[in-house]
């Protein structure tokens, strides 16, 4: 299964939230598409068919993210882990 990268998920995940809270300050077309276009992405990217569960299952790969990045910080050798996204 493929895993996307942390980053971009991050980047998607906080650009939803700034659409959801701009659209309930004022609700606009070309916010609610850009919206649409953001949570579809999402979905699309976390293998969800809902919202909801696209969201959750990237805060999942993003906790999952931290935890792997604090034990490569916690290692002898000095390496940390590196995400791929193929």
């Amino acid at each position: 299964m493929l895993v996307p990268d942390p980053k971009v998920v991050r980047k998607l995940l906080t650009r939803y939230a700034s659409l959801r809270i701009a659209q309930a300050e004022r609700e606009t077309p070309a916010r609610a598409r850009e919206l649409a276009d953001v949570s579809y992405t999402l979905c699309v990217m976390m293998g969800k068919t809902g919202i909801q569960e696209a969201v959750a299952a990237a805060d999942e790969l993003l906790a999952g993210a931290r935890a792997a990045g604090a034990t490569a910080t916690a290692g002898s050798d000095g390496e940390k882990d590196l995400f791929l996204a193929v």
